[in-house]
């Protein structure tokens, strides 16, 4: 048997199409998938949207994500349903599962890391540790503005 793999499913649905025959789309296309031996785990409406370029001559279109778990074959058929449907403008199919893992091995690599460094605050540098950068930049600048002036006077009194 093959592996279980995530998909994300994202398709849309023609505008002109009505709320019956949309609701009735979605629940074939939902059923395909089942019938394949893949389960949906999420079932998003994300509503009407306005599209970034027109397809055909719409310029909005009902979105749908469908969050799926199975081996591959259902991905593939209900693909091709798709796109032999005048109703499903534009699809897209996104494995996720790697991703979810390389996300987390990172995430408890970070967790780690942090659990490893110390605290900020308590950090063995003079003046405190990671206090305000900005007000101990300024105090060096002020003694270099302070002591131009008296550098100047002093040239003045040597020429006179």
């Amino acid at each position: 048997m093959a592996e279980k793999r995530i998909y994300e499913v994202v398709f849309i649905i023609d505008p002109a199409t009505g709320e019956e025959d949309s609701t009735r789309l979605v629940e074939n296309l939902q059923k395909i998938v089942t019938d394949q031996g893949g389960a949906i785990t999420k079932s998003e409406s994300m509503g009407r949207r306005q599209l970034a370029y027109r397809i055909g001559r719409n310029t909005e279109g009902h979105f749908m994500l469908f969050e799926i778990e199975g081996t591959g074959g259902e991905i593939a058929e209900l693909e091709r349903r798709m796109r032999v449907s005048d109703q499903v403008m534009r699809y897209l199919t996104v494995r996720v599962d790697e991703d979810r893992r390389r996300a987390d091995k990172f995430k408890d690599r970070r967790i780690r890391k942090a659990s490893k460094r110390p605290e900020k605050g308590s950090g063995g540098r003079a003046g405190g540790g990671g206090g305000n950068f900005a007000a101990s930049s300024a105090a060096p600048a002020a003694v270099a503005v302070a002591a131009a002036p008296v550098a100047v006077a002093d040239e003045e009194d040597a020429g006179a």
